[in-house]
């Protein structure tokens, strides 16, 4: 398994960006999880605080871990277009510069927080992409958290982020997604959160949501907070749950 940190222009961003790429090795394209970071995260969070690279290397999977800064996966009126750099341009990149598969079974989205929120985002938008989504403790209901956190990082970052529109109703907001998805083309779904998150209302809020409209979510909550170790002990259950035993 090779780590790779790679220095890339992107002329989505205008500006030069990173991201991590684990590589399996050994012949043939590989599967390729794309492993999204949270709020105060980067590029290398997955990397330094899970055993990511010896899980991967179990799977035989390449693992994508890019860089979006705290943009929520969005793209906002003031700020960069990270949801555009995220779906299009991102997997262009990757698909050029190493041996991946690009079919939809072998293809996979991950993350946790506001990583969690960006992975169920793109799965919901471009469903024919994966077959497998999964987040953990993700911070989902982006409409209510935008309206009702009232921590002053929180409350900054919302008005920087959207300052002229509201979430709910808009294709930001998993919410509005679900209601206009089409349960029998999505990917399948994975949901997991600790008991102790202060995420935990927005996870069963969006697990509630979908089994209103029937769509088949894979959810638990057990103990665990906001915090790494229930991370590194969460995506080895992701991994089985994508189907990448070998």
């Amino acid at each position: 398994m090779a780590s790779i940190r790679v220095d890339f222009p992107s002329e989505t961003l205008g500006l030069g960006t990173t991201m991590t790429v684990l590589m399996p090795a050994g012949a043939g394209r590989k599967r390729v999880l794309y492993l999204l970071h949270g709020l105060t995260d980067d590029h290398s969070a997955w990397s330094r605080f899970t055993s990511i690279e010896r899980y991967a290397a179990h799977h035989d999977v390449a693992v994508v871990m890019p860089q979006v800064h705290r943009s929520f996966y969005c793209d906002t009126r003031f700020g960069l277009p990270f949801w555009t750099f995220l779906s299009e341009e991102l997997p262009r990149t990757v698909e050029n510069l190493f041996r991946v598969s690009t079919d939809r079974a072998d293809t996979f989205v991950a993350g946790l927080s506001m990583g969690g929120y960006g992975a169920l985002k793109w799965a919901l938008r471009q469903p024919e992409r994966f077959a497998a989504a999964a987040s953990l403790s993700g911070a989902l209901d982006l409409a209510r958290i935008q309206e009702h956190d009232d921590r002053p990082h929180m409350r900054r970052l919302m008005t920087e982020l959207f300052p002229e529109h509201r979430v709910g109703g808009t294709d930001d907001d998993l919410l509005h997604l679900i209601e206009r998805a089409d349960p029998a083309g999505l990917p399948r779904l994975m949901i997991r959160c600790g008991t102790e998150d202060h995420t935990l209302p927005y996870n069963q809020t969006v697990v509630a949501a979908l089994e209103r409209r029937g769509i088949a979510v894979d959810s638990a909550y057990g103990p665990g907070a906001h915090e790494w170790g229930y991370w590194d002990r969460e995506i080895q259950n992701v991994l089985v749950f994508l189907g990448l035993q070998r």
